[in-house]
């Protein structure tokens, strides 16, 4: 009963023990895998607006397990990520974009435009 409460208040727990091993995946990584993967976090922080908690734990693991190969594997971050690490990086994250808080907000954009046309168009 009491965990169904604290989900209902702070969201799944699976999701933070998820979280919780995915961060320690990332701050194990070598460097500069984890510099790259540190950074791409904190700027999905800022850029996301992603709003399912499933989709933010899925793009974090993808993005640990992405900077893992890419150690394993000895691939330079500079041949992942291109020239212009901006891109890359909401490149990546726009493959996970669900539900955004900002889509009520153009709906309601969107609404608000078509009933002016139709006013204008009564006139």
């Amino acid at each position: 009963m009491a965990n169904k409460w604290i989900e209902m208040v702070t969201g799944p727990l699976e999701q933070k023990k998820q979280y919780k091993q995915d961060k320690a995946r990332m701050e194990a990584l070598p460097e500069p895998y984890r510099t790259a993967a540190t950074a791409m976090n904190r700027y999905f922080m800022y850029y996301g607006g992603i709003t399912s908690g499933d989709t933010l734990i899925q793009m974090f693991t993808d993005l640990v397990d992405l900077w893992e190969r890419a150690a394993v594997d000895g691939t330079p971050v500079q041949d992942i990520i291109g020239d212009d690490p901006v891109d890359f990086t909401e490149t990546f994250a726009k493959s996970y974009q669900g539900k955004e808080w900002i889509d009520k907000e153009r709906a309601r954009l969107t609404k608000a435009f078509d009933e002016a046309i139709g006013k204008e168009k009564r006139s």
